[in-house]
């Protein structure tokens, strides 16, 4: 295999970075380490994204690499499946000699104490490196998220929202958002001190001095406000001249964003994305478990113009003597479409008031599973939908919607590691599977959260659009 375009430096401008790593992260789910590679990728700062431990192997592949991922599932998760896994996790990522530790969390900070904690993945994170801070950085301007005395705020459709009044997150079926502020929020789930950096003290350039006065023998986590371009870059200047002898960080892509601001304000990185533009195809299929609104409209928009959408019944994938013959079922159907030019979308739901949405407690206690183990159940057979999909019909370009189906999905396909191909769309790029498989390597892909892309996504993957 030979490297990927993306990881040349041969056209990067003459650099103040260190050589070797500049960052490692752990993604707490697939979408979100996708989008993590995206913000680096598309600045010019070659990346990989691993979807297990990284072996020296693996990474001898590419030689230029500046940051490595690795794909998890922690967001789902319970504290002591954390306490069994992250720490492991996290020790291989900084025996890599990066000097920014960072676990991936979502922009919409999904998380609570029983799923997906993110205090706890902090708890075990801090004490892999020595800095005496912990810097938390969540808003991100590119994806319309926004930081503001410590409360997030998303937008939807150009409409702003504090975050627990968010049309979805406010009523997310696992982890509702009932606090916007963030530091209310996570001081449920850690006992450790929570700070915050503001941004009238990020604008007048007192945030060093106020790290400063900050610190003490427990690092405290610090939360910075990122509201625009100007609070983006200071931001980045902040964790990146005060990371010591190495930091870690529990934050969004918005670290991504503020580190690659001020590395390009001076003159470290290109000023342009340096991807291509994704390409058209003849036809992509897609299979998606996101419960999200934006989704919904997204398949919806599909339908509208010629995409062929396919539902799963949930009872019968549910149901163990039926669950074949229901992937059979709606694979035959999105394979048939593909066949006759189209494209294909199988989907385990369509918006958060879709009756398997409504009825998915009902339907999971009718098959005696718990909720999680229901829902991971959908996630492998939207996994074997799209793999038999693969192994029936030629296809250069996939899709799928939803963090923890991405993580199904991609691990049912054999795929060792993605880079950025191709820009797409903020926070979903154009991937490039990398595997030892030969039918799987070189297979395009894009993982999907389900607040990302525009109404028109999954046209703009069959068509290809400019990042």
């Amino acid at each position: 295999m030979s490297a990927p375009a993306n990881v040349s430096t041969s056209d990067r401008p003459s650099s103040g970075l260190p050589e070797g790593l500049l960052l490692a992260y752990y993604g707490d789910d697939f979408t979100g380490s996708t989008d993590a590679m995206d913000a680096l990728a598309s600045a010019g700062v070659p990346t990989v994204l691993c979807l297990d431990t990284p072996t020296p192997e693996l990474l001898a592949r590419f030689p230029d690499v500046r940051c490595v991922g690795l794909a998890g599932s922690s967001r789902g998760r319970s504290p002591a499946w954390m306490d069994d896994v992250l720490p492991a996790a996290f020790s291989s990522l900084a025996a890599l000699g990066a000097p920014i530790l960072q676990y991936k969390i979502c922009s919409t900070f999904d998380s609570s104490l029983d799923v997906g904690s993110i205090g706890r993945a902090i708890d075990i994170g801090v004490k892999q490196m020595r800095a005496r801070w912990s810097p938390m950085v969540v808003g991100a301007p590119r994806l319309k998220r926004y930081q503001l005395f410590g409360n997030l705020f998303a937008a939807v459709n150009g409409t702003g929202y504090r975050l627990d009044r968010h049309p979805t997150m406010s009523r997310h079926p696992v982890t509702p958002m009932n606090e916007a502020d963030l530091r209310l929020h996570l001081a449920g789930q850690t006992s450790r001190r929570i700070e915050l950096v503001d941004m009238v003290q990020l604008r007048a350039g007192d945030g060093a001095a106020r790290v400063e006065a900050l610190c003490a023998d427990e690092p405290p986590v610090v939360l910075i406000d990122v509201l625009d371009d100007e609070t983006l870059a200071e931001c980045g200047r902040l964790v990146w001249e005060q990371r010591g002898e190495g930091v870690f960080s529990a934050s969004s892509s918005g670290l991504q964003y503020a580190l690659v601001a001020y590395w390009r304000a001076r003159g470290w990185l290109p000023s342009k994305s340096t991807l291509p533009v994704a390409r058209a195809v003849d036809a992509v299929a897609a299979v998606s478990g996101s419960c999200s609104p934006v989704t919904a409209a997204q398949i919806g928009w599909a339908r509208a113009h010629g995409f062929h959408t396919e539902p799963l019944d949930l009872r019968r994938v549910l149901d163990a003597q039926a669950a074949d013959a229901e992937i059979e079922r709606a694979v035959g159907a999105a394979s048939a479409a593909i066949r006759d030019g189209r494209s294909a979308i199988v989907y385990s739901a369509e918006g958060p008031d879709d009756p398997a949405v409504l009825e998915f407690d009902a339907i999971a206690s009718g098959a005696t599973l718990s909720r999680y183990d229901a829902a991971r159940q959908v996630g492998r057979a939207l996994a074997d939908v799209m793999r038999c999909l693969l192994d029936r019909v030629e296809l250069p370009r996939v899709v799928v919607a939803g963090g923890d189906s991405s993580g199904e999905v991609a691990s049912a396909l054999g795929i060792d590691a993605l880079s950025v191909a191709a820009g797409l769309t903020p926070g979903a790029p154009l991937c490039r599977a990398w595997s030892m498989l030969p039918r799987r390597d070189g297979l395009e892909i894009v993982l999907k959260g389900g607040q990302m892309g525009a109404t028109t996504f999954f046209g703009d993957v069959l068509k290809g659009a400019e990042n």
